[in-house]
This record gives C-alpha cells, structure tokens and sequence, in this order.
C-alpha cells in the first residue's frame, strides 16, 4: 500500500501515527456518510423495491460503523496514553 501524498508528508513531519490515523479516518467517515446517503436516496426514490440497492446501503452502513468504531478507538488510545503520561509525571518516573 503507497500512502497518498498529504499523508506521507505528515509522516515526514514526524507527526504521530495516531494523529495521522485519526485525521484520516475523520476523512474516510465523511466519505463514507455521503456514499450511505446517496445509497438511502437512491433506495428512497424506487420506494426500496431494489434487493440490491437495499444491500448497497447495508453495506455502507457497515463501512461507515466500522470506520466510526475505529475513530472511537483512536480516542481511547489517546486518552490511555495521556492518563499512563500524567501518572508517571505524578510518581515521578
């Protein structure tokens, strides 16, 4: 897999991969919103007598919940992270 360019700049830059992670997947979610939306639309407009225009929305509403899950996590991690640093400057390790 070749990073695109704006990524691979960040990379450069030495920002965290977890920042990089989580701006990117802030991208992916908005695109995957609008592909869901235009498959409800889609779907709303033949009054949902399409089987796979119905499976064309399941799908992307799993992409976009994946992708929301994986968003979530990198919240986490970074929250993790910080308590693990604030506990350490705390004890003075």
């Amino acid at each position: 897999m070749t990073l695109d360019p704006y990524l691979m700049k960040q990379v450069e830059m030495g920002m965290d991969g977890a920042d990089i992670l989580h701006g990117h997947l802030k991208t992916l979610m908005y695109e995957a919103e609008q592909i869901l939306n235009a498959c409800i639309e889609v779907e709303e407009e033949n009054d949902y007598s399409d089987a796979m225009e119905s499976m064309e929305r399941t799908e992307a509403t799993g992409y976009l919940d994946a992708l929301s899950h994986v968003y979530a996590l990198t919240y986490a991690i970074a929250f993790a992270k910080e308590d693990i640093k604030n506990r350490k400057e705390i004890l003075g390790e």
